[in-house]
């Protein structure tokens, strides 16, 4: 049995907010962390769900500590380089995966969650990031419950997409002449992973 997380990060600004391109500067509202236990054929055993707004992020470090995968759709850009002003210093160094990463790398262009999600699975995201900033900003108890749900949602898509390419050994997307394509994806774990008992420590 192997331990995964899946997370997702929201921000309190936009990009067109800061004078800067780099994450680390839109500030975090919320994380939302999905921790299951999978088994050998990569079928999720069970799991949990946990956000944590920004003043509780103390708390969620410890539970990416013994995860074998760490799972994002776009984390190694984003949602990483946005935490790293509040991570422990070893958080980028944990095993990270980033499906769009894997996409970009396989296509040599990227595809948002929502256009793989929608021709993989059916489904859709439930809202947009530009609305999550509004329901920050807003402090309003409904919408931050609104944005609360929206990034768990997230979260459960990208497990799902991420499930789905384990199972089928592929995504798919619509290319620029709105084909129905695959791309062909290999989310086995390495040998060397499965068999190893080392941790990067957090702290």
């Amino acid at each position: 049995m192997l331990q995964e997380v899946i997370f997702d990060v929201e921000t309190q600004k936009l990009f067109n907010e800061i004078t800067t391109n780099d994450p680390a500067d839109l500030g975090i509202s919320l994380v939302s962390v999905y921790v299951r236990q999978i088994n050998d054929k990569q079928e999720e055993i069970g799991g949990t769900m946990y956000s944590f707004w920004d003043h509780e992020l103390a708390g969620m470090w410890p539970l990416f500590e013994d995860a074998k995968r760490i799972i994002g759709f776009n984390s190694r850009k984003f949602d990483v380089p946005a935490l790293s002003p509040r991570a422990p210093k070893n958080f980028s160094r944990l095993p990270h995966f980033d499906i769009m990463e894997f996409v970009r790398s396989a296509l040599g262009f990227s595809l948002s969650l929502d256009s793989l999600v929608q021709h993989s699975l059916g489904r859709e995201k439930t809202d947009v990031g530009t609305n999550a900033v509004k329901y920050w900003k807003s402090q309003n108890p409904q919408l931050l419950q609104k944005l609360k749900n929206y990034c768990e949602a997230d979260v459960l898509l990208t497990r799902d997409l991420y499930d789905f390419g384990v199972k089928n050994k592929f995504l798919k997307y619509r290319d620029k002449w709105n084909n129905l394509l695959n791309i062909e994806v290999d989310f086995s774990y390495p040998k060397e992973v499965i068999d190893s008992t080392r941790q990067i420590g957090l702290f």
